[in-house]
């Protein structure tokens, strides 16, 4: 029987364009949790341990590396950490495999960015916490602003080198009209 071996999604080495800097990360396990109707309290008391509240559309929940990702409606990605026992507050399920995640830093990259998504990413509008669902060209994407200048970016695995030819393209664009 074979033995299957596990790859990233991407094994591209960084890539700094103009003041910006691409990277592939590792994440670690992606859970998602979608809440049952009226489990809102349940959820909570198995997530407060943790440091973590259920959050609000748009926004995040962090505490140290774990991180709840609002993703939909009574919906969230656990990044970072295992997930607790939500018992029946919840379904759980482990998004690990599916999903890969790039970082995007630098002066630029919401100038960047809003070339492929349709939001405005400026700071001002799209301050440091927040996180949205939303499209990256044609694809779907999870766009979280880590700080003023950091992006995390998560793709469907099958996605992941369509969005960093994607992203590269808008970095080189942006770079090129800076010069």
């Amino acid at each position: 029987m074979p033995e299957l071996i596990a790859k990233p999604a991407l094994d591209n080495a960084p890539l700094t364009i103009g003041d910006c800097r691409l990277e592939p990360v590792e994440l670690g396990p992606i859970t998602s949790i979608a809440l049952y109707p009226g489990q809102e309290k349940a959820a909570a008391k198995a997530l407060k341990p943790m440091g973590l509240a259920f959050p609000a559309p748009n926004t995040l929940s962090q505490k140290g590396t774990a991180r709840l990702v609002w993703t939909g409606r009574d919906q969230a990605f656990l990044i970072g950490a295992e997930a607790p026992d939500l018992g029946a507050a919840a379904a759980v399920t482990d998004q690990s495999g599916g999903w890969s995640a790039l970082r995007l830093a630098g002066a630029t990259v919401a100038e960047v960015l809003m070339r492929h998504v349709p939001l405005d990413l400026r700071a001002h509008a799209f301050p440091a916490g927040r996180a949205v669902r939303a499209p990256l060209g044609h694809m779907s994407a999870i766009v979280i602003r880590e700080d003023a200048d950091r992006f995390l970016i998560l793709t469907f695995r099958s996605m992941a080198r369509t969005a960093w030819h994607e992203i590269e393209v808008a970095m080189r664009s942006v770079a090129a009209r800076a010069a």
